[in-house]
């Protein structure tokens, strides 16, 4: 049986989601898929994500930008979206599909010196760290309990 896929959706696929596919990764082992999308890809993943992520020991330099339309026939168990613009323009999909909104600010916009703009990385990381290892945990614990 193929494991469950959490799609974990963006509206640029740049930072937010793959911060959070990392993190949901890490924590899951291989349990289920996890993927990040976007309905707006922005073709790249954001150096400073990559260097965010790298500081917790995630290595996220091989993740690309990929549009949500890549997943329409993958048999999505779960969406979370990360951002409104997400959740506002998430697909409808075949199915029963959990979903939950998980909205954080976008550290791309972040502006000043590159250690300032770091910063902000590193804030949304560790929000989205905690969320996405809390519902790792309560994964686990379903899981355990049935």
């Amino acid at each position: 049986m193929d494991k469950p896929l959490v799609l974990i959706l963006c509206t640029g696929n740049s930072c937010r989601s793959h911060l959070a596919e990392g993190i949901l990764r890490a924590a899951v082992g291989d349990t289920i898929r996890v993927a990040s999308a976007g309905s707006k890809p922005a073709g790249y993943v954001h150096p400073l994500a990559i260097r965010a992520m790298h500081e917790i020991g995630i290595d996220i330099s091989a993740h690309h930008s990929k549009h949500v339309s890549e997943f329409l026939n993958q048999g999505v168990e779960t969406i979370i979206t990360v951002c409104g613009n997400a959740d506002q323009a998430c697909p409808v999909f075949p199915g029963h599909v959990n979903r939950h909104h998980w909205g954080f600010d976008d550290p791309a916009h972040a502006t000043g010196s590159e250690e300032g703009q770091l910063a902000v990385f590193r804030r949304v990381r560790d929000e989205i760290r905690r969320v996405f290892e809390a519902y790792a945990a309560g994964r686990r614990d379903s899981v355990n309990a049935g």
